[in-house]
């Protein structure tokens, strides 16, 4: 995930509290030096709505209450923040369009039999859909350039 959000180009990693150590060895060597190139925060989804940023949540299916988004529908050019849930069970399934921090709902449409992707390869779909998106906004044909 850290690679990943590093290589697309976002701005920063929140990780809510709870949360693996993004310092532990395992994770830092997993980042390839991502984590020493974007900046990683800890914070809850509250501070992170409260800074301006628009949540998505993810979704593998359709769920009562929730208004779900193929990811290529939604508009990501904003200030916005993925919420990608653990690998075993995803975000709460009580959090819907009106209870919980979440208003809009992502997914990723599958053609195969698999029920999901793991976290990493959905979190990668995901921030490169924004970085592209951002980029043709922006009038650029690919993610922004380093910084």
């Amino acid at each position: 995930i850290l690679r990943s959000a590093e290589a697309a180009g976002a701005d920063a990693i929140v990780v809510t509290p709870g949360s693996v150590d993004v310092y532990n060895p395992k994770v830092v060597r997993a980042s390839a030096g991502a984590i020493f190139n974007v900046p990683v925060v800890v914070a809850d989804l509250d501070t992170v709505s409260s800074a301006g940023l628009e949540l998505f949540g993810t979704s593998s299916h359709h769920a009562a209450g929730r208004t779900v988004t193929p990811y290529t529908d939604a508009g990501l050019t904003g200030r916005v923040a993925l919420v990608m849930g653990n690998e075993a069970a995803g975000l709460p399934d009580e959090w819907d369009d009106s209870h919980g921090p979440i208003r809009s709902w992502l997914t990723i449409p599958h053609a195969g039999r698999s029920e999901s992707l793991n976290v990493a390869m959905a979190t990668t779909v995901l921030v490169f859909e924004s970085a592209r998106q951002r980029s043709a906004a922006a009038g650029r044909s690919g993610p922004r350039p380093e910084r």
